[in-house]
């Protein structure tokens, strides 16, 4: 007889995504990265590719719903948006700066303005 536990973590694995962007040892969403994400948007009957590029705030981990936050200003305004790690929708996600972070959730970025928003770049 199998657990509750189990039985969920063997449903969940045959929906898990398996893409180089998941991989434990040099993961490219983490706290702090600069990431860029392709996203698959529907118009019609066709569907085009709109990249997002921003800071990762936050991410919360639950498993197959594993989802992280994204932020970034558009014309002095800050644009927050959630996105689902296992969504089919995702097509790429590039890293394109690491930052040194001591925090796990950026939060406090929120409040703060113009250069005080920068972060250390980890080498």
């Amino acid at each position: 007889m199998t657990s509750n536990k189990e039985l969920i973590k063997s449903i969940e694995t045959k929906y898990l995504k398996n893409e180089n962007f998941l991989d434990k040892k040099n993961p490219l969403v983490e706290i702090g990265n600069i990431i860029r994400i392709g996203y698959l948007i529907p118009e019609g009957e066709k569907e085009r590719t709109q990249y997002y590029e921003g800071l990762v705030i936050a991410i919360k981990n639950r498993g197959i719903g594993k989802s992280f936050l994204i932020r970034r200003n558009v014309q002095g305004i800050g644009i927050e948006q959630i996105f689902l790690l296992n969504s089919p929708k995702i097509i790429s996600i590039v890293k394109k700066q690491s930052s040194k972070v001591r925090r796990s959730k950026l939060y406090f970025l929120r409040e703060l303005r113009g250069k005080s928003t920068r972060l250390k770049i980890k080498f």
